[in-house]
């Protein structure tokens, strides 16, 4: 409506004035200037893509970019904080682009379409990622974190073990670390995987179902496990002690990998650095993160403490454990296919 009000007020004008064909004229200048400026509007707002499929890194033309997706809590969380990252870049020209999500699985969707460069997660959804083509390698491992991951059920709940959550509802988020802790967890409780119903919700909605009573136990990692313990009352009914490894994992897209390897690099150093500063300043961390995550500090605190700090490179153990995430999902037929773990992490050794 605004465009051809624009062009019955010119011919108007230009009529009185000039006559019809320099009319013409003027509104065909008209035209071609506003497609030309809405051309140059919507390149101007493309996201940088130095990854994606359709524009790979590979070709060549260097990003000054780097896009780094992140999760509600981690060492990536207080890299992030900090601004190190972007200081130690700076000289370079390099600007960082954060990208915040939900959890482990849309984290690595967005790698996979060239949405982000490097990013974190948890031990299973680099196994549901690869069954989809992603694109991704294991660059780097935090060391295990069993017991920031466990199955939530409500102070009064009459559940008491694992072995009583047959025939039970429980929620967890699908393709994430608790997804295969929960299966290790009923196989240890002699429980098949069908003899429970899963519903699966991303966190937010996971403990809002899990508070109005919808289900009755609630399978989660830190900070939202420690989180809602602290704010529900909540009882452990298992953590992941003596049964999962919990780790953490650091991926970037192969592309990237490629044609950055100084980047991915740097990224680490600076990741390690945040990761000792973390663990010997538990309080300052604590203080930093708490208005970035939305949590109290002493929720922070908690989790701070019992994470174990250290980065490690990809080795042999760490492969071999995830080949056996992956074949127990396939076993759940929980995979379309089977996958070879070693494939992405070869070139991080």
């Amino acid at each position: 409506m605004l465009f051809g009000n624009l062009r019955l007020n010119l011919l108007d004008f230009w009529v009185s004035h000039k006559g019809a064909k320099g009319a013409k004229k003027i509104i065909f200048l008209v035209i071609v200037g506003i497609i030309l400026t809405a051309c140059s509007s919507t390149q101007t707002n493309l996201p940088v893509s130095s990854s994606s499929p359709s524009n790979p890194v590979t070709n060549n033309v260097e990003s000054k970019v780097i896009r780094i997706g992140y999760q509600k809590f981690g060492t990536l969380n207080i890299l992030k904080a900090r601004g190190n990252l972007e200081q130690r870049l700076k000289g370079e020209g390099i600007s960082v682009q954060w990208l915040q999500f939900p959890a482990g699985p849309q984290l690595l969707e967005a790698l996979n379409a060239g949405s982000i460069d490097f990013g974190h997660t948890g031990e299973a959804p680099p196994i549901f990622a690869q069954a989809a083509g992603a694109p991704l390698v294991y660059v780097a491992s935090q060391t295990p974190n069993p017991k920031a991951e466990g199955i939530l059920v409500k102070q009064d709940s009459p559940l008491k073990t694992l072995a009583d959550l047959k025939g039970k509802k429980v929620v967890l988020n699908k393709g994430s670390n608790v997804h295969f802790f929960l299966v290790k967890a009923l196989e240890k409780a002699g429980l098949k995987y069908e003899d429970i119903n899963i519903i699966f919700l991303p966190p937010a909605d996971a403990r809002a179902a899990f508070e109005q009573g919808s289900v009755d136990a609630w399978a989660i990692w830190d900070p939202f496990f420690t989180a809602a313990k602290r704010a529900t009352g909540a009882r452990v009914l298992e953590d992941g002690e003596g049964i999962v490894a919990n780790r953490e994992f650091y991926l970037a897209a192969k592309p990237f990998v490629e044609q950055y390897p100084e980047r991915v690099k740097t990224i680490i150093e600076e990741t390690k650095k945040a990761d000792s500063w973390a663990k010997t300043n538990v309080t300052e961390a604590a203080t930093l993160l708490a208005p970035e995550l939305g949590l109290d500090v002493p929720t922070l605190e908690e989790v701070l403490k019992r994470r174990p700090g250290g980065i490690e490179p990809i080795n042999g153990e760490i492969t071999a454990y995830q080949q056996q995430i992956a074949d127990t999902f396939l076993g759940l037929k929980l995979l379309p296919k089977p996958i070879q773990v070693k494939d992405l992490t070869e070139k991080s050794n």
